[in-house]
């Protein structure tokens, strides 16, 4: 059996395309710390003065030196940015300035307090999401993070010190980073550096020292430093063994991998933040996968807008800290969650204790999410999570007001319950009416069916609540207006009570089933309205032939599906985004140009300039980003719904498709024309080429055999005059032949190279004598060593390279020619250059449409030609497999380099004697 340890090719393109995405990222480097004053921007700025020192170009975009004497020493010497002055409620700010940065690109960049918070305004909300767009730009940035504002440590810190920590970093940039640099020193030592005023002002540090600096604090907090960067080492030497270990047949054992992913389920608590930090913490630990999930009930559906608001608010936390995320739909959460999970292959799901019930509930046999879970799920590890009351509060997700100042859903959910509850209420009087009328002709049981039917009506149109209402009033109804003593709630005989019983619990049972089937057939309608909407979008995308029918349609379909307004930007011939004219109010062509450019979503409901009324996605391709998708939706908080985020997604990608399939569809319309176009040329200069070349050798026969006329008559001169523009006329049709068959060759494989072993020397010297007429009296200088070998080539088709090359050479140059050649191992490489004023200067960098036809280096010219020589050459050279260039050469004088391939000749075979 043979043991294939080859590697898996496409294994090592994707190795290969991610060092390119590496090579071309800039590196981050994080000085990692258990609480400030350790010393991060000491070493930080230590290391950057050796760096300088060393010749390397540093800039310090931010530097927090907090009034340390030590500190601001070591900023000598260092360039700074300016700071970015931001006007904020009556005071200026001083911010980084990303542009300036940008602008300047140095080789390395400080930038201090990686967790701080822009001012409102400011292109990014967060500090570190500036880093990430410079390190997308290429440029090495060196900051400083302490412990205590990582995310996923938020609420443990929180608990630890009592102190909530408000700003903080995803644990995927500390993960992310190139290296981590820990700056430790011992909880005595840190103390004394408080006490002497090296940390905070006098003031600032006795309060500091009584609350988070206690000593037991700053133990736990070097604890959890010190292992966060033992898990960052880990991820190295996991990373290092998976690039370093061979095929699966080698002997190196494979780094440690966990297949089971984790399942995070939020909840409408308080404690979902903690939850999905937990969850978040535990995914890294484990080097796995995990997701976030929320299951939207009926009983759930009737939440405040605060509170959903706060649940979105977790599952974008969840997605900050690298989960996917999903809101379910489902009468049973732990059903719900059961399914989800082995929909993912989820192995561990993470949940929040439930708050232990007081009083007479705790008595109550209520059944617990965590033991319906392991019912459902009993293959499936649960690991509850403890709340954390310290951990931070999460920002209340607020869109900005629609530019034309209609209502937000919110604001009319709670008026619109009301009329709902009026209906009640007048449904019940209209039965009783109906059925007072009838109450000595129907029997009782007869009018109680006629009160469950407004039951049933009122639970279809208006739900849960005004259903249980519905049923409450019509047993009241019943009692007072048709149960003896009638007008009066007293009961007579007690079986009616049973009646009251049984039709107020058919009732509330009813109204409850038709309401679920209702929540049921809402959230089927709005799976069945996203999924006609995508098939709806696709099918007429791909009828689509034009980028203006694909923009029409794309913007159509995300405005039917989200209201609002929706644009689709397209790029011009230049690559450059094509702005609406007029621009829809609330627009910002700078936002869509900067969505575009860098690929990432900006605007309403992202972190980047979050403040702005529009939401742009990059329409993104398989090859590259086609353009930007603005929306400004009829309902903003729709874009922080996960559904409806993938939806647009999806829609946005649907029409990158469909902009890169009209791209190409244009491209190869395109070269069809052209390859048609080409042929039909080719084939008309043959046809003329061929007609012309006999009569016009004719005429050269006549006006030579005029020459025999006595010397000096003007017969003769004249004779002679039309033989030298015939042979120049000659030549053009012979090159126009040539040209066209050369290039009906290389389009069909008709060109017959007869190759043979040849001798450059007899070659070049063949093409010398043949360019003569052309060269006159200037020298020509070769330059061929003697132990050039033979080479297998077709010599009449080289021959006329160089015989090109050469008249060139003698029309637009100057003496001496040069004309040499080189033998490598695998190439011959000839060269003809002159000493003149070398190529034109307008074609710097693009000397290779040189060899296209009809093209000269200069378009207005008294020297004669129609630009096929050198377009010949290249025909020539490309049919023999090789390539032919032109530069200015050193010394002046341009020079052209024709490398052709070559093998080894053969041995020679030795005849007897």
């Amino acid at each position: 059996m043979i043991d294939d340890t080859r590697p898996d090719p496409d294994a090592l393109i994707a190795q290969l395309r991610a060092d390119e995405q590496r090579a071309q990222r800039g590196r981050l480097r994080i000085y990692f710390g258990a609480s400030a004053g350790v010393g991060k921007t000491w070493a930080m700025l230590s290391a950057a003065q050796r760096e300088r020192d060393a010749g390397r170009d540093v800039l310090i975009g931010v530097v927090e030196t907090h009034g340390r004497s030590e500190t601001a020493a070591l900023l000598a010497g260092l360039e700074s940015l300016p700071l970015r002055e931001v006007a904020y409620r009556g005071r200026t700010l001083g911010e980084f300035d990303l542009d300036a940065a940008l602008a300047r690109k140095p080789a390395l960049l400080l930038v201090d307090e990686l967790a701080h918070t822009n001012a409102p305004g400011s292109r990014h909300a967060k500090r570190w999401q500036d880093v990430q767009e410079l390190l997308a730009a290429g440029v090495e940035v060196w900051s400083a993070l302490n412990v205590q504002h990582l995310e996923s440590l938020n609420g443990t810190v929180g608990a630890i010190t009592g102190v909530r920590v408000h700003e903080t970093v995803p644990d995927s940039v500390l993960d992310d980073a190139d290296e981590v640099v820990l700056v430790d020193v011992t909880p005595d030592e840190l103390t004394s550096r408080l006490a002497a005023g090296k940390v905070y002002l006098p003031q600032q540090a006795e309060r500091a020292a009584q609350n988070f600096f206690r000593k037991g604090n700053l133990i736990a907090l070097r604890e959890i430093a010190l292992r966060r960067t033992a898990e960052h080492v880990e991820d190295d030497v996991r990373g290092w063994r998976v690039e370093q270990s061979g095929p699966q047949g080698d002997a190196g054992p494979p780094a440690w991998n966990t297949s089971g992913a984790i399942l995070a389920c939020v909840g409408p608590h308080e404690g979902a933040g903690q939850t999905v930090r937990t969850a978040a913490r535990l995914a890294g630990q484990l080097n796995v996968r995990w997701h976030a999930a929320y299951v939207e009930t009926p009983r759930l559906q009737r939440l405040a807008a605060a509170e959903r608001d706060r649940i979105l608010a977790v599952l974008k936390l969840a997605e900050e800290l690298g989960a996917q995320t999903a809101v379910l739909t489902g009468v049973d959460i732990a059903q719900a969650l059961a399914a989800q999970a082995q929909r993912l292959n989820c192995a561990t799901l993470v949940v929040g204790r439930a708050e232990p019930a007081g009083g007479w509930a705790r008595w109550w046999p209520g059944a617990m999410l965590v033991r319906e879970l392991a019912r459902h799920a009993p293959a499936v590890d649960i690991v509850e999570v403890a709340p954390a009351d310290s951990s931070r509060r999460l920002a209340k997700l607020r869109p900005v007001p629609r530019a034309d100042g209609e209502p937000h859903e919110e604001a009319g959910s709670a008026q619109a319950r009301w009329p709902g509850y009026a209906w009640t209420v007048a449904v019940g009087a209209a039965i009783t009416l109906l059925a007072t009328p009838l109450a000595n002709v129907l029997e009782l049981t007869n009018i109680v069916m006629l009160f469950l039917l407004g039951v049933v009506g009122v639970a279809m149109r208006f739900g849960r609540g005004p259903a249980a209402l519905s049923a409450l009033l019509n047993v009241a109804a019943f009692d007072f207006f048709f149960v003896s003593p009638r007008l009066s709630l007293a009961v007579s005989d007690v079986q009616y009570l049973v009646t009251f019983a049984v039709m107020l619990v058919v009732g509330l049972l009813v109204g409850q089933l038709t309401a679920g089937l209702r929540f049921a057939a809402g959230v089927s309608t709005s799976r069945e309205r996203r999924a006609r909407s995508l098939f709806e979008l696709t099918r007429e995308l791909s009828a689509a032939l034009e980028s203006a029918q694909v923009v029409a349609l794309g913007a159509a379909a995300v405005q039917g599906h989200f209201g609002g307004r929706a644009v689709v930007l397209v790029t011009d011939a230049n690559d450059r985004l094509l702005m609406p004219v007029p621009a829809p109010p609330g627009f910002d062509a700078s936002v869509a140009d900067w969505c575009f450019r860098h690929g990432q979503p900006a605007g309403l409901g992202t972190a980047t300039l979050a403040a702005q009324p529009w939401h742009y996605v990059p329409l993104q391709a398989p090859m590259r980003v086609r353009g930007v998708l603005a929306l400004a939706p009829a309902q903003p908080r729709w874009l922080l719904i996960p559904e409806q985020a993938q939806q647009l997604d999806t829609l946005a990608r649907q029409i990158a498709i469909a902009l890169e399939r009209v791209h190409y569809v244009e491209v190869a319309q395109q070269a069809v024309v052209e390859m048609e176009s080409e042929r039909l040329r080719n084939a008309l200069l043959g046809a003329i080429s061929h007609d012309v070349r006999t009569p016009l050798t004719a005429l050269i026969a006549l006006a030579e055999s005029l020459q025999a006329l006595p010397e000096g008559s003007d017969a003769r001169q004249a004779a002679r005059a039309i033989v030298a523009q015939a042979h120049q006329l000659h030549a053009l049709v012979s090159n126009l032949l040539d040209m066209a068959r050369l290039e009906s060759g290389i389009a069909g494989g008709a060109v017959n190279l007869r190759r043979d072993w040849q001798s450059v020397e007899e070659v070049v010297g063949s093409a010398i004598r043949s360019a003569r007429p052309a060269l006159g009296d200037m020298p020509v200088r070769t330059e061929l060593p003697a132990d050039l070998p033979l080479v297998e080539f077709d010599a009449v088709l080289i021959e006329r390279v160089l015989v090109n090359l050469l008249e060139n050479a003698a029309k637009y140059g100057a003496p001496p020619i040069v004309v040499g050649a080189q033998a490598t191992e695998r190439a011959l490489v000839l060269r003809v250059r002159d000493h003149g004023a070398g190529l034109p200067a307008g074609l710097q960098g693009r000397e290779t449409t040189l060899f296209d036809k009809f093209t000269r280096g200069q378009a207005e010219s008294a020297t004669p030609g129609v630009g096929l020589g050198l377009a010949i050459c290249k025909a020539v050279v490309s049919a023999h497999g090789g390539e032919i260039e032109a530069a200015n050469a050193v010394g002046g004088g341009a020079e052209f380099t024709v490398t052709l391939p070559r093998r080894e000749p053969p041995e020679p075979i030795e005849l007897p004697p």
